[in-house]
């Protein structure tokens, strides 16, 4: 039994970056030798075990054979007489495809130093264009490394091409899709990764809606709001929000979109294909409804502003207002000002929610308001203390 250091752990290190998660190959082994050590199998179908004590991931050495359409359409072999070499060949780009054994030292059969070295996202083998997973992947990471100066080796974009063109990428269940994207969206560059998907041909396939925006006059400006967000770590629901923020003011994809308000109409459609959590969902469609009048809030009258406020539920759920606020100054941000302060209107509006959240409904029960009664008070309370608000902030001349 000979164990190796795969994958991430060896590529991350040569690069000099953090190390983070350690994954291993096991070579010489069956089930039963991981079992007799301790080591705890994760399935029943699938040859990788849990170390007793770290929790680190072990997989017996192991090749992959086509047998079906999609990224899950692959039967294994597992068994001691796989080689090093075999299991390495299945992995999708060289520079994920090294080991490093006990010593240190690194076993490279593929030329991942050499495209490190080169900055390349390069495929192992023409087995790469077998799974449709691996063009989303290939797009992560060049999201990932983009500041680093990897670009994708134009044999791989051709295969990524091939992939996007077989169809394969509809078989992609939302879960599996949605995990790719949402890790993508976190990465330092998450445009370059809806970039590169438009350059295979992969995002038309995937998000029909934003490769229509990309395309359109306004497809410079998405990935600008997609980028500003990652420069300010911002959390996944405001990523995903910037990306599909263009879609509110396209023009209509269809004419059913047409005879609605089609930007919602396709938001909502996003959502439904990728199924991303509830948050980045009503984040998305908020702040497509409701952009506008966050960019005209010092103009708004006391009961347009009121209702901005209570559809985001800024009593219960104030950290969902930060977060659009957050989407709106991206935007502004992505227009051009660099300023901390690129999206003026923020202040106002914050303040605004401070404003209606400080009126309390005890002194009108006090006072003897009930039922519907006591509702109407609160709301036209809220309205004069909105409107006291709105004279008092300073308006730009």
């Amino acid at each position: 039994m000979n164990i190796y250091k795969v994958g991430g752990a060896v590529r991350d290190r040569l690069l000099g970056r953090p190390v983070t998660e350690v994954d291993y190959v096991v070579v010489g082994a069956t089930p039963d030798d991981m079992l007799s050590q301790g080591f705890r199998p994760v399935g029943a179908d699938f040859p990788v075990f849990l170390h007793s004590a770290t929790g680190e991931e072990y997989a017996l050495a192991r090749t992959e054979r086509k047998s079906g359409r999609g990224y899950g359409g692959f039967t294994f072999y597992a068994s001691p007489d796989v080689t090093l070499e075999q299991d390495l060949i299945r992995r999708d780009l060289t520079i994920n495809a090294m080991a490093e054994d006990d010593d240190g030292q690194i076993i490279d059969p593929y030329g991942g130093q050499q495209d490190l070295d080169s900055r390349l996202l390069r495929h192992v083998s023409d087995a790469f264009a077998e799974d449709p997973l691996r063009v989303l992947r290939v797009a992560r990471f060049a999201a990932r490394y983009a500041d680093l100066g990897f670009r994708v080796a134009d044999e791989t974009q051709a295969l990524m091409r091939q992939l996007a063109e077989s169809g394969e990428l509809r078989d992609l269940t939302p879960e599996r899709a949605w995990k790719e994207i949402s890790r993508a969206l976190l990465e330092p560059r998450p445009e370059v990764f809806i970039q590169v998907l438009h350059d295979c041909g992969a995002l038309a396939e995937l998000l029909p809606d934003v490769e229509r925006l990309l395309v359109s006059g306004d497809g410079d400006h998405t990935l600008e709001v997609l980028r500003q967000s990652a420069r300010s770590e911002q959390p996944l629901a405001v990523r995903w929000a910037c990306l599909l923020l263009g879609l509110a003011s396209a023009p209509a994809a269809t004419d059913a979109d047409a005879s609605s308000d089609g930007g919602l109409v396709a938001i909502a459609r996003i959502n439904e294909s990728t199924n991303p959590p509830r948050d980045c969902q009503e984040l998305a469609l908020l702040a497509g409804e409701f952009h506008g009048l966050a960019v005209r809030a010092l103009a708004l009258p006391a009961e347009a502003l009121l209702g901005l406020l209570q559809r985001f539920d800024v009593y219960r759920r104030p950290e969902r207002f930060e977060h659009f606020i957050a989407v709106c100054e991206m935007d502004a941000r992505a227009h051009g000002s660099r300023r901390a302060d690129a999206f003026a209107q923020a202040a106002y509006l914050r303040s605004a929610a401070q404003a209606v959240r400080s009126v309390q409904p005890r002194p009108l029960i006090e006072a003897g308001y009930q039922g519907a009664a006591l509702g109407e008070a609160i709301n036209q309370a809220r309205l004069a203390t909105l409107a006291e608000h709105r004279a008092a902030w300073p308006h730009p001349s």
